[in-house]
C-alpha cells in the first residue's frame, strides 16, 4: 500500500498510463484472492465428503463458490464499496476516519469498528502466508514420483524455509522486485485460466452451475453439512478486502478493469474447471467401481510434465501474495498509530520514490513469529485451512457496518436507503461468519485469539493514554494565563528558540512548566507545537503549518499529518533548509519532551494488570525523538509520576 494524493499533479509524467497501473494492482491487490484456487475447491468439498461425493455436491458447491465471488466481491466490493473512500484511500481504518468526520460527537462507535477491523485484519495477515505457501509447497506432491520425496514433513520445512527469507527480505524493501509481480501475477492468471478453460471440455455441462438453484438446493438439502461447506466456500474470496485497502495506490478504476478483464474470468474458468475435472473423475471412478477420493484438483489439472513448472509459479504466486498482505500489515501499522490506536513503533521508509513503501520491525517479526507456529501447529493447509475463514468474515462485517456509516453520514442517504443497500451485505456476511464460527473448535480459535489481543492492546493503549491526557490536563494551566504572568514578571531569559511539544496547544506544556520551575529560565522564543493527525490520508503541503502568535515570547504551532504519513517536525518548521519557515537556527533551537513516569495502582484507573500492560507499551514505544525525526542531541526530557 501507498500514500495516494488527493490532487494528484498534472502533466504526462505524473499520470501512469492506466495499463500500467491495471499490472501494478494485478501484482499487489489480487495475490491472495487470486491463489485461492490452490485449495479453496479442494477444502470446500471435502467438507461434505463425510458419506461420499455425487454429482450433485460437486455443482452445488461450484455454485456456491461462483456465485459467493459474484455477489461478495463483485457487487459489494467492487460495485459498491469502493464507492466509499477516504481522499482515495480505503480500508477499514480509512473508512473508520472517513465516518467519524461526519459523525462528530458519536465518532466513538467508528473508532471502535476500526479497531475491531484492524485486529482482525492481523489475524489474516499472520494466517495468508502460511496457507498460501504451505498449499503452494503441498503441490510438490503431485509430481509423478516426488510424492516420496517430499513428505508432510519436507514440505513443512520448505515452507518454513521460504516464509523465513521472505520475511527477512523485508528490511531491504520490494522496490527492486516489486515490478516483477505485476507481470507474474499476469502468467498466474493466464494460466489458471487456461487449465481451467481446458478441463472445461471434459464436462461441458458444467456450466449449468451459473443457476443458483443448484447452490440454494445443495444447503437446503444438507442440513448442518451444508453450513461447513459455505464456511469452507468463503476461501474463494479471502483477499477481497485489498480492493478496497490498496485504492490509494492504484485508484478505483484500474482495481475495476483487472478484476472485470482478467481476474474474475480467470477464478470463474479455474473453479469450473476444477468442477468439470472431478465430475469426470468420479464418473471414472464410478465406472471402475472404485471409491472417490477428494484430491488436489488444482495441481492434478496440469499434464505430469508440466506440473513441476506449475509448483513453481504457484511458489512466486504465493509469495507475492504475502508480501501484499504483510505491506498492507506495516501500513495498517502506521494508520493505527497515526490515529492513537497503538503506540508509536518504529517505521523505516524502504524506498525515496514512494512514501508509503516502509517497513515496521516489530510487527514484521511477531507476524514471523505467528506464522512459524501456525505451520509447525496445523501442519497442512487443509487443517489450516478453518483458521482462515473467520478472520476475513470478522473484517467483512466490520467493513460492512462502516459502509453503512459512510452511506448515512457522508453520502446523505436517507436511513430506509442506506439500509436497503447495507442489509443485503450484512446478512451475506453474518450467514458466512455463522457458518465459519462452527469451525472455530477445528482452528477458527486461532484468528479469535489474536484479534482479542490486539484488540486488548488498542484498548489498553487508548484508555491509559486517556488517564495520562486527564491527569496532564489537571495539572496544566491555560498558555495564554501563563503568558500573561511571565509578560508582568519576566523570569531569567537565554538566547536560542524552545521548542515545546504537546497534545493540547491551548495549555502549558508540562515541560515548560518544569522548565520554568526546575530551570528558572524562559528562551528568547519559545514555540508551542501540537502534532494532529487529519482524518484523511494526506495533508497538502499548504494545510500543514499553522501559527498564532501569542505575544512577544510564545507562538503556537499546530502540524498537521494524514493518517498515512510520517511526522518530521524539524523539516516542517523549516529546520534545515535555506529560508527558515519561522525564522529557526538550527544551533540555536531546543527541542522540550514532556515524558511521565508511570505508577501502576490498584485503586483507581485501570486494573493493575492492565496497568502493566500499559507500562509495558509505553517503555516499548519508538522514541519520540525518533518517531518525530528530531536530532537526539536537541532534545530535553522533563516529567513527573503519573498514577494509573
Amino acid at each position: 500500500m501507498s500514500t495516494s494524493v488527493d490532487h494528484p499533479p498534472a502533466g504526462p509524467s505524473a499520470h501512469p498510463a492506466l495499463a500500467a497501473l491495471i499490472v501494478g494492482a494485478l501484482g499487489v491487490v489480487f495475490g491472495d484472492i487470486g491463489t485461492s484456487p490452490l485449495y479453496a475447491f479442494r477444502e470446500a468439498l471435502g467438507q461434505s465428503a463425510g458419506d461420499g461425493i455425487d454429482p450433485s455436491e460437486i455443482l452445488g458447491v461450484l455454485s456456491l463458490a461462483l456465485w459467493t465471488l459474484t455477489l461478495v466481491v463483485t457487487v459489494k466490493y467492487v460495485i459498491f464499496l469502493m464507492r466509499a473512500d477516504n481522499h482515495g484511500e480505503g480500508g477499514v481504518l480509512a473508512l473508520a476516519a472517513l465516518a467519524r468526520r461526519s459523525l462528530g460527537m458519536r465518532s466513538r462507535i467508528a473508532l471502535v469498528l476500526g479497531a475491531a477491523g484492524a485486529a482482525l485484519f492481523y489475524g489474516d495477515a499472520i494466517i495468508t502466508p502460511a496457507l498460501s505457501v504451505l498449499s503452494a509447497m503441498e503441490g510438490l506432491r503431485t509430481i509423478p514420483g516426488a510424492a516420496g520425496v517430499f513428505n508432510e514433513g519436507r514440505v513443512r520445512a520448505l515452507t518454513i524455509v521460504i516464509l523465513i527469507a521472505l520475511f527477512f527480505l523485508q528490511a531491504r524493501g520490494t522496490q527492486r522486485v516489486s515490478a516483477l509481480f505485476g507481470p507474474i501475477c499476469i502468467v498466474w492468471f493466464l494460466v489458471i485460466g487456461g487449465l481451467g478453460l481446458w478441463h472445461i471440455a471434459d464436462e461441458p455441462s458444467i456450466f449449468r452451475v451459473v443457476n443458483p438453484v443448484y447452490g440454494i438446493h445443495f444447503l437446503a438439502t444438507h442440513g448442518t453439512t451444508g453450513l461447513f461447506v459455505l464456511g469452507a466456500v468463503f476461501l474463494t474470496v479471502t483477499g477481497a478486502e485489498a480492493l478496497t485497502a490498496d485504492m490509494g495506490h492504484f485508484g478505483r478504476a484500474p482495481i475495476r478493469w483487472a478484476w472485470f478483464v482478467l481476474v474474475f474470468p480467470a477464478l470463474a474458468l479455474n473453479y469450473l474447471g476444477q468442477g468439470a475435472f472431478a465430475l469426470a473423475h468420479l464418473e471414472r471412478a464410478a465406472a471402475a467401481g472404485v471409491p472417490f477420493k477428494n484430491d488436489d484438483w488444482f495441481f492434478l489439472m496440469a499434464p505430469d510434465s508440466l506440473r513441476a513448472p506449475l509448483v513453481i509459479l504457484a511458489g512466486f504466486a504465493t509469495v507475492i501474495a504475502s508480501q501484499a498482505v504483510i505491506t498492507g500489515a506495516f501500513s495498517l501499522t502506521q494508520q493505527a498509530v497515526q490515529l492513537g490506536l497503538l503506540p508509536r513503533l518504529r517505521l523505516r521508509q524502504t524506498s525515496a520514490s514512494f512514501a508509503g513503501q516502509i517497513y515496521v520491525p516489530a510487527v514484521n517479526w511477531l507476524l514471523l513469529v505467528g506464522v512459524l507456529i501456525l505451520v509447525i501447529q496445523f501442519r497442512t493447509s487443509s487443517d489450516m485451512a478453518a483458521a482462515y475463514g473467520i478472520a476475513v468474515t470478522g473484517t467483512m462485517v466490520v467493513t460492512t457496518c462502516l459502509g453503512y456509516l459512510v452511506a448515512r453520514h457522508v453520502w446523505g442517504w436517507s436511513r430506509p436507503l442506506a439500509l436497503v443497500a447495507i442489509l443485503p451485505f450484512m446478512t451475506l456476511d453474518l450467514v458466512f461468519f455463522g457458518a465459519n464460527i462452527l469451525r472455530v473448535i477445528e482452528g477458527g480459535w486461532v484468528p479469535l485469539v489474536i484479534a482479542a489481543a490486539i484488540g486488548l492492546i488498542i484498548r489498553t493503549w487508548v484508555r491509559g493514554k486517556s488517564i495520562v491526557r486527564r491527569f496532564e490536563q489537571h495539572q496544566s494551566i491555560p498558555l495564554a494565563d501563563l503568558a500573561a504572568a511571565l509578560a508582568k514578571r519576566p523570569p531569567e531569559r537565554v538566547e536560542g528558540t524552545a521548542v515545546f511539544l504537546t497534545a493540547n496547544p491551548m495549555a502549558a506544556p508540562g515541560a515548560l512548566l518544569h522548565n520554568l520551575k526546575h530551570n528558572k529560565v524562559l528562551h528568547a522564543r519559545n514555540l508551542v507545537v501540537s502534532i494532529r493527525t487529519a482524518d484523511r490520508p494526506v495533508v497538502d503541503a499548504g494545510d500543514r503549518v499553522q501559527t498564532e502568535r501569542l505575544d512577544d515570547n510564545f507562538s503556537v504551532v499546530i502540524l498537521t499529518y494524514g493518517f498515512m504519513e510520517s511526522p518530521d517536525v524539524p523539516a516542517d518548521l523549516g529546520l534545515g533548509i535555506r529560508q527558515e519557515r519561522l525564522g529557526l537556527d538550527p544551533m540555536k533551537t531546543s527541542f522540550f519532551i514532556g515524558r511521565n513516569t508511570l505508577k501502576p495502582d490498584a485503586e483507581q484507573g485501570m486494573p493493575l494488570w492492565q496497568d502493566r500492560i500499559f507500562m509495558f507499551l509505553q517503555r516499548n514505544a519508538s522514541d519520540p525523538t525518533d518517531f518525530l525525526r528530531i536530532p537526539p542531541g536537541k532534545v530535553l526530557e522533563l516529567g513527573e509520576q503519573v498514577t494509573l
